[in-house]
C-alpha cells in the first residue's frame, strides 16, 4: 500500500502543478462573457483508480445588460480509467430572463467498473471490496434536466423536471451472483437491466448570492419524481428529495471565510431497482466512502464544512498566487434505512481540502475523505463546491 500512495502523491502533486500554473494564466479576456478554464492531467479517484481525465468549467451571462444576473455555470468533466472503460457527466446551471427562468440539471453516461456490496448497512459494512465479491462493469445513461420559475418577486422558484436513465449491470462478480436483491430483482450470469422514465414536481427557495460557490444565502429544495411502467420504466416507483443548505460569511475574520451546512434526505418507496436506491459516499456527500457502498430506501446526510481561502493582496506574483489557494474542513454523518422514520447506524464522515481558484468564485477542490468505519482515507478531485 506504500508504494500505491506513493504514486497517488505523485499524480496529485502533477494535478496541483497544472491547475495552478491554470488558475494563474491569462487565459480570458475580461471583456469577454463567455469565461472559461481547462483542467486536466493524470489523476486518481478512490472508486476507479487512477485515471487519465478533464475538467472544462464555463461561465458566462446569458443577458451582459443585467449586471445583476447570476452568472450561467456549465461543469464538464470526463475520464478516462486504466482498467478499462470512462466517464463523462455535465451539471449545467443556466439563468434567464432577469433569473426569473432556471435550468439546472445532469446529464450523464459512464462504461465503468464499479462495485455493488449489497442492501442495508449489515451487508454493506460487512462486504470486502474485490473482483470476486463486488465488481460488475456499469455502462449507464442519465438525463435529467428541471425548468423552474420564479413566483412573483420572490426568492421561490416552482417548476418540474424529466427524469431519464438507463443502467445494466454486466460482468458481474460471484458474489454478486449469491446476492438474495440481485437475484430478487432477476438478475442472472448475463447481469441485469433497469430503464427508468419519470417525471417530478419541484419546489425551491433559494437566496444564495452565487449559486456556484455561495458566501452568503440558504436553500431549500423539495422534489416528487414517479416511474411509471406506463411511461416505459422497468418498475413502478417513487423519489422524494428534501434538501437544505445555509452558508454565512465570518467577516470577523475576514474576506472569503465561510461556514457551510446541509441536510439532505432522499425517500424512496415502491419497486425501487437495485441501481437506483438511495446511496451515500460520492464527492458530493459522504467523502472518505466508497460510492455506493451504503445503500437502501431511505438516506440522511448532515455535514458541516468551514470554506477558508486567503487573502494575500495582488501586489506580487506570489501574493496571486498566494490569494488563489485555500482549504477546507469538514464533518458530519450519514445513515440509511428501509424504513422510513427509524434512522440508525450512523456513518461518521469527515476531512479536509485543497482549494485553488480557477475563476472569481470558481474553485478546483482536492478532499481528503476520512471513513471511520472502515478506517480509510479516499481522494477526490472535482470542481465547484461539494455543495
Amino acid at each position: 500500500m506504500k508504494g500505491l500512495y506513493r504514486y497517488v502523491f505523485l499524480f496529485l502533486l502533477l494535478n496541483l502543478a497544472f491547475q495552478l500554473h491554470a488558475a494563474t494564466a491569462d487565459s480570458t479576456n475580461l471583456e469577454r462573457n463567455l469565461k472559461f478554464s481547462i483542467l486536466g492531467g493524470p489523476g486518481y479517484t478512490p472508486d476507479y483508480g487512477f485515471v487519465i481525465g478533464g475538467s472544462m468549467l464555463f461561465t458566462f451571462s446569458t443577458n451582459k445588460s443585467d449586471t445583476a444576473l447570476k452568472r450561467s455555470v456549465i461543469p464538464v468533466a470526463f475520464g478516462y480509467m486504466f482498467n478499462g472503460g470512462g466517464s463523462a457527466f455535465i451539471r449545467p446551471q443556466l439563468f434567464f430572463k432577469h433569473d426569473r427562468l432556471r435550468i439546472l440539471g445532469v446529464i450523464s453516461a459512464n462504461n465503468t467498473l464499479e462495485n455493488y456490496y449489497g442492501v442495508g448497512y449489515d451487508v454493506n459494512a460487512s462486504r470486502g471490496k474485490s473482483a470476486d465479491t463486488t465488481q460488475y462493469r456499469s455502462i449507464g445513461f442519465d438525463f435529467n434536466p428541471r425548468i423552474l420559475f420564479r413566483f412573483r418577486e420572490t426568492d421561490l422558484f416552482y417548476g418540474a423536471s424529466v427524469s431519464v436513465t438507463t443502467t445494466a449491470m454486466t460482468e458481474v462478480a460471484e458474489g454478486i451472483l449469491q446476492d438474495d436483491d440481485y437475484i430478487a430483482e432477476g438478475g442472472d450470469q448475463s447481469g441485469l437491466k433497469n430503464f427508468s422514465v419519470g417525471f417530478g414536481i419541484n419546489l425551491s427557495y433559494d437566496t444564495r448570492d452565487v449559486p456556484a460557490n455561495p458566501y452568503n444565502g440558504l436553500l431549500m429544495e423539495s422534489s416528487a419524481t414517479f416511474y411509471s411502467t406506463s411511461l416505459g420504466s422497468t418498475n413502478n416507483y417513487e423519489v422524494y428529495i428534501f434538501t437544505y443548505k445555509q452558508f454565512q460569511e465570518l467577516r470577523f475574520l475576514g474576506k472569503r471565510k465561510v461556514l457551510a451546512w446541509m441536510l439532505d434526505t432522499r425517500f424512496s418507496t415502491g419497486d425501487v431497482p437495485l441501481t437506483e436506491l438511495s446511496m451515500l459516499g460520492s464527492p458530493f456527500d459522504l467523502r472518505g466512502y466508497y460510492m455506493g457502498q451504503f445503500r437502501d430506501k431511505h438516506s440522511l446526510t448532515l455535514l458541516a464544512e468551514y470554506r477558508h481561502m486567503f487573502n494575500f493582496g495582488d501586489k506580487t506574483w506570489m501574493q496571486r498566487i498566494g490569494s488563489k489557494l485555500g482549504f477546507v474542513v469538514w464533518g458530519g454523518f450519514g445513515t440509511i434505512n428501509p424504513e422510513f422514520p427509524l434512522m440508525n447506524h450512523f456513518l461518521p464522515n469527515y476531512g479536509l481540502g485543497l482549494r485553488i481558484e480557477v475563476q472569481p468564485r470558481m474553485n478546483f477542490r482536492v478532499d481528503f475523505g476520512r471513513d471511520p468505519i472502515n478506517q480509510q482515507t479516499l481522494i477526490y478531485f472535482n470542481v465547484t463546491e461539494a455543495f
